[in-house]
């Protein structure tokens, strides 16, 4: 796991303190010289939310002189109070959605995949039609057999799975830790199921396969966080696209439509498997900080992974596909036919952040952004579609059938796909919006490496 990143950053109002990102050490950054003996530790941690964001935030400068941190309850409000102040030239609106902080044991647990509950994540494919959006498959919903694409009936005895119920299905899904759910199997089975909240680690690619799609040779991989134990996602590149090319695949589908982000090193990781090799060493990025701290912007090449060699890939995405799915896709873009499919354009988070260690905090206000070989990367407003789909609630992953997938697979057994099809099932803008709400803990975020 990639825990053991060191920050260094260097305070306009204190000397530089040194601070480690790894699991299970404490670590307490050093309180700025104009504190008080008198002050509270409340009083210094806010205090020090403040002056670190400063000098590290993006749009610093943009923080107004008589901001008073002690008027917010924690570092994730004081974080949170801090997005207003982020203006970019273009946008109307302030433009940070994601500057946040989090207890230290709690981020370590996200940032390396362990989770502790029922490993089941649902969506609304209309009113009324509650489905199994994902399983973690070492989860107690994987081991139980639970799968994508099954209706949810009843939950605890209760058949009200309306949108308006929303409340309900999120405490009982997200935060019990015994749940009784009555599901419908396709072809129409119903089966009872009692799940207990158990500890697990995810798994971030979740389903691979090839197909034959017409002439073409098709792979397919569902990958849903850049974030967890990056030796065993390393891994499952490896293998995955060792098989791709065994197979001889000739087009490639990457599914992020789940997939809000994480660690940049993992994004650079896939794109050098994904690039095609006459692009070996070439520009993949360049990352820029504010204007204090210019002398760390850094640039990564492409470092070809295996052998497969396409001219293009596909992506499927949705509003759901944030962060470092956006870099991927945007890093990609100067080098290869890079098309979109799903049911909606992407989250658009062109910026990431690292943590900074306070207390028993991490706090990341937004501290750098990332650009393409052409220089683009403001797509704050996200990435519009090539063609868009239904999200395809009620298959599972891999299916043909399937609305997003599906598109991709009969364009080709078509004999050509076309870059502009007709719009398919589009989601209800209302039950879209609960979707939102059905999806309390998914991360969007790039987790930089940077050392300062």
């Amino acid at each position: 796991m990639k825990k053991g990143y060191r920050f260094f950053i260097a305070l306009v109002a204190a000397a530089s303190g040194l601070a480690s990102c790894q699991k299970n050490v404490d670590v307490v950054a050093t309180p700025p010289a104009s504190f008080v003996p008198q002050q509270t530790a409340d009083f210094k941690l806010k205090d020090s939310t403040l002056i670190y964001s400063k000098d590290i935030y993006l749009w610093y400068k943009q923080i107004p002189t008589g901001f008073d941190a002690q008027q917010h309850a924690t570092p994730d409000a004081i974080m949170k109070a801090l997005r207003s102040y982020s203006n970019e030239p273009g946008f109307s609106q302030p433009v940070d959605r994601w500057s946040f902080a989090y207890k230290q044991q709690d981020w370590d647990n996200v940032s390396s995949g362990a989770s502790l509950d029922f490993g089941l994540n649902v969506f609304f494919l209309a009113e009324g039609d509650l489905r199994v959006r994902h399983v973690e498959p070492n989860s107690p919903a994987g081991r139980a057999g639970i799968r994508r694409g099954w209706k949810i009936k009843s939950i605890n005895g209760s058949s009200n799975i309306t949108t308006g119920n929303a409340n309900f299905i999120v405490s009982a899904i997200y935060q019990s830790n015994t749940a009784n759910l009555e599901f419908e199997k396709p072809g129409g089975v119903v089966s009872t199921i009692n799940l207990t909240a158990a500890a697990y680690q995810d798994k971030p690619v979740a389903f691979d396969s090839v197909y034959q799609a017409g002439s073409k040779k098709l792979g397919y991989m569902v990958f849903n966080s850049f974030l967890g134990d990056t030796t065993q996602i390393y891994n499952d590149f490896r293998r995955v696209f060792n098989g791709f090319s065994h197979r001889g695949v000739n087009e490639l589908v990457v599914d992020l439509r789940y997939n809000g982000g994480g660690y940049v090193s993992v994004q650079e990781k896939l794109a050098n498997y994904i690039i095609n090799s006459a692009h070996n060493g070439q520009l993949m990025m360049t990352q820029q900080f504010n204007d204090k701290y210019t002398r760390y912007n850094s640039s990564v090449s492409f470092r070809k992974e295996g052998s497969l060699n396409l001219q293009r890939v596909f992506f499927i995405v949705s509003n759901n596909s944030a962060s470092a799915s956006e870099l991927l896709i945007n890093n990609l873009k100067p080098y290869m036919d890079v098309q979109l499919v799903g049911p909606s354009k992407t989250f658009g988070k062109p910026v990431g952040y690292f943590p900074i260690p306070l207390y028993d905090w991490y706090i990341f206000p937004v501290s750098f952004k990332t650009v393409n070989k052409n220089g683009e990367g403001n797509y704050y407003n996200g990435f519009s579609l090539n063609i868009q789909t239904g999200d395809g609630l009620d298959k599972d992953y891999g299916d043909v059938a399937e609305g997003a997938f599906g598109a991709i697979i009969q364009s080709f057994n078509a004999g050509t796909y076309r870059s502009v099809q007709p719009t398919g099932r589009e989601i209800d803008p209302r039950v879209e919006n609960v979707n939102r709400s059905l999806d309390p803990n998914s991360f969007k975020g790039a987790i930089g490496k940077n050392r300062f």
